[in-house]
């Protein structure tokens, strides 16, 4: 099992996650944040961390898709390891449906 980001990290990019990860997992795009399946060390604690409730395991059914994201784009993008402010408009985009089809940029973001 790993932790993969799921859609709703996308246009928020909370970095409360990325401040607990022991083992600096967490790769960083222009507006969303993701995990390294094969650094991930399954202990959980970024989970109850992310304010926008985008962490989830890989085991919940449906999340193929997501696990393939995580999977590609933290081999592309650089390696974020200390907390940063939200994107603005954070709140206002937390919770909207359809945000990988109107949002999702592969451009990598700035890392550390």
């Amino acid at each position: 099992m790993t932790y993969i980001v799921v859609e709703n990290c996308i246009k928020c990019k909370y970095t409360d996650c990325v401040d607990v990860c022991p083992v600096d997992c967490f790769y960083e795009g222009e507006n969303f944040l993701v995990i390294h399946p094969d650094e991930c060390i399954d202990c959980g604690v970024c989970e109850p961390e992310c304010p926008a409730e985008a962490i989830l395991p890989d085991t919940e059914p449906g999340l193929e898709k997501w696990l393939e994201i995580n999977t590609k784009f933290a081999e592309i993008w650089p390696n974020i390891t200390a907390k940063k402010d939200p994107m603005e408009g954070a709140e206002e985009h937390d919770g909207e449906s359809g945000k990988f089809e109107k949002y999702f940029s592969e451009e990598p973001g700035e890392g550390d």
